[in-house]
């Protein structure tokens, strides 16, 4: 089972990725789910968990600001700068976790905020490189997958932590070992 603090950083990055329509609503409620199973827990997070499918699409919009608030979580504007940093180190983290390609992380980015973004600028240089070796041998897309892997890493490293347990919202503590008192 993860820690409570995993299962609130991935709602955040999900949740993140979902606003910048990188991922459908129905994974913000999975993540829901998971956080109440890890130990999160506020009436907010409840109701998103138990939305259906086909509620998503409709009701996450209007329940995630609750929910974010309730478990002291940051719900980042989209188009904001801010936004669109967490949207990039999300993708960052799909990468280093094996659930994206390097080459679809650069894509995404340069494809979503070009060269314009500060943080995510070598990345987007990176995509570059990429398109320049369509006919190039293995070793050179290799070399050019290091780089994006250490990119990755960078953006992953730098990212803001949620944090653990919100102060104000009582939680049950599951994360520790179960003969210890």
């Amino acid at each position: 089972m993860p820690s409570t603090e995993a299962a609130a950083s991935e709602l955040q990055d999900r949740a993140t990725l979902w606003s910048a329509g990188e991922i459908p609503a129905s994974d913000v409620v999975s993540a829901a789910c998971d956080a109440l199973v890890a130990g999160l827990d506020s009436p907010g997070l409840r109701v998103l968990a138990a939305c259906t499918r086909a509620e998503a699409d409709y009701d996450v919009h209007d329940l995630l600001p609750e929910a974010f608030d309730e478990l002291g979580l940051i719900l980042y504007p989209a188009a904001s700068e801010a936004g669109q940093e967490a949207a990039a180190r999300a993708l960052a983290r799909r990468v280093l976790a094996g659930e994206l390609k390097p080459w679809e992380l650069t894509f995404r980015i340069n494809q979503r905020y070009g060269h314009e973004l500060p943080l995510t600028a070598r990345l987007a240089e990176l995509d570059d490189e990429y398109a320049f070796l369509e006919y190039g041998g293995d070793e050179a897309v290799a070399q050019i997958d290091a780089e994006v892997i250490a990119e990755a890493r960078r953006l992953a490293a730098v990212h803001p932590r949620v944090p653990a347990e919100p102060t104000d919202v009582p939680m049950m503590h599951t994360d520790r070992p179960a003969n210890s008192h």
